[in-house]
Formats: C-alpha cells, structure tokens, sequence
C-alpha cells in the first residue's frame, strides 16, 4: 500500500511541475490517504502482534 502512496506521489509531483493542478490535487489526496490508512493497518497489526505475542508465552 505504501508503494501506490508513493506512485500518486510522484504522479501529483510531475503534475505539479507540468501546470496541472487538478490532477496534482487528486492525487496528493489519494497519496496522504493510502499513506495515513497504511499507518493505521501498521498500529492496529502491530497491537495484535504484542497483545496475543504476550498471551502466548
């Protein structure tokens, strides 16, 4: 998921330099909204993984 972060970065960046501020909006959006949804699937497994990690042992 980070990685199409990343892609409609990049995509909202050379928009950005070419004038199109439309698309470059777009995309910025769609990227800082997979960015903050990969953070919050990373938190949410990570507390799984120490709470059950703990019962386990």
């Amino acid at each position: 998921m980070l990685k199409w972060a990343l892609i409609f970065f990049v995509i909202a960046v050379i928009a950005g330099l070419l004038g199109f501020t439309g698309v470059a909006g777009a995309a910025a959006s769609i990227a800082k909204f997979l960015f903050f949804l990969a953070i919050a699937i990373f938190v949410i497994f990570l507390a799984i993984g120490i709470f059950i990690g703990k019962s386990i042992t």
